[in-house]
């Protein structure tokens, strides 16, 4: 793997902004702003009653899910290395954008185009860690787009270590009736078949320590409901995940997923009416949903040589202390 050639382009996409800020050292001191976010208490249910159209701006939710992490204290641990994110403009994408730019990698951000003032607030705050931030528009639906994307992060960044596949669709419906041809496509296509497309366009440029980390759901575990098709795609990426990292494993590529319960990002009120966001995740044992913020550490550890080397094919669940079907 380590021969694999790279494309050496310096030509860019014009759906594409990025930034050079200085290489010094992450910082690791919390700055006015992280302070700020630290005095915010985790909010509980029942959450104030709110919708969106999708997809959804963080921007406009309320309270602001919480993803500068002020307690997290950076250690280098991925020093040199660049990561492209998928849906990375918010929820648990925005916060793992932070913590891999505290620990030193430089970090390129798939988003939808409606979600482009999303994605400019996280470019910034990956800024404000001292490092490089690269924005690009688009769908991962579009296998041409993938491709795209990942010769853009390549043309710019001249590498890529770490991918994570983390856009997602869902949409709530009360019966398997109710879930059109077009859902159920969009659904598949967002959740399942991004993902493939993203990994199969960046595994050329992925060497022996590079990682492939995947959003999965405790809905993939457990089922949900209202989230038939959603639920389904979640199964199949922990399935792939698993397969996938059989499959790399020779050479050197780890592959694992991160599964979490509730979680406060945008898909929850652009998904459910306002009602329904207000009692989300009342049912775990610690009555609220996990803050992005909570859920990114994960993503560090199997982004990171330095803990996770001998760890691939696996499925973590953060649930806020659920540990059976509810």
């Amino acid at each position: 793997m380590a021969n694999r050639t790279k494309t050496k382009s310096r030509t860019k996409s014009a759906a594409t902004k990025t930034s050079e800020p200085s290489r010094g050292p992450t910082k690791t001191q919390p700055r006015s702003a992280r302070a700020d976010n630290s005095k915010l208490e985790e909010p509980k249910s029942p959450m104030p009653p709110q919708h969106q159209r999708k997809p959804g701006l963080e921007s406009k939710m309320k309270p602001r899910p919480n993803y500068l992490a002020p307690h997290y204290r950076g250690a280098g641990k991925l020093e040199g290395k660049v990561a492209l994110i998928t849906g990375g403009d918010s929820g648990i994408g925005r916060a793992v954008a932070v913590l891999f730019a505290r620990e030193g990698a430089d970090v390129a951000l798939v988003h939808l185009r409606e979600e482009a003032s999303d994605a400019e607030e996280t470019k910034s705050a990956i800024e404000a860690e001292g490092r490089r931030a690269l924005t690009i528009a688009g769908d991962v639906r579009d296998s041409k787009f993938c491709e795209k994307a990942v010769k853009t992060v390549v043309d710019e960044f001249d590498q890529l270590d770490i991918l994570v596949n983390n856009a997602a669709y869902q949409q709530s419906r009360d019966g398997l009736e109710d879930i059109s041809d077009d859902q159920l496509e969009r659904t598949f296509k967002t959740n399942i078949f991004g993902y493939f497309y993203m990994a199969r366009a960046a595994l050329p440029h992925l060497k022996q320590g590079s990682a492939i980390i995947n959003t999965g759901s405790i809905t993939g575990l457990d089922g949900s409901k209202k989230l038939l098709d959603y639920s389904a795609t979640k199964g199949a990426i922990h399935a792939w995940t698993k397969s996938l990292a059989q499959n790399l494993i020779e050479e050197g590529i780890r592959v694992n997923c991160v599964a979490p319960g509730p979680v406060w990002t945008p898909l929850n009120p652009s998904d459910k009416p306002a009602r329904e966001v207000a009692k989300f995740g009342a049912d775990t044992p610690m009555r609220r949903p996990a803050q992005p913020e909570e859920i990114a550490p994960a993503y560090v550890y199997f982004a990171s040589e330095a803990d996770s080397s001998y760890v691939t094919g696996e499925v973590l669940t953060l649930l806020g202390g659920e540990t059976t079907a509810g």
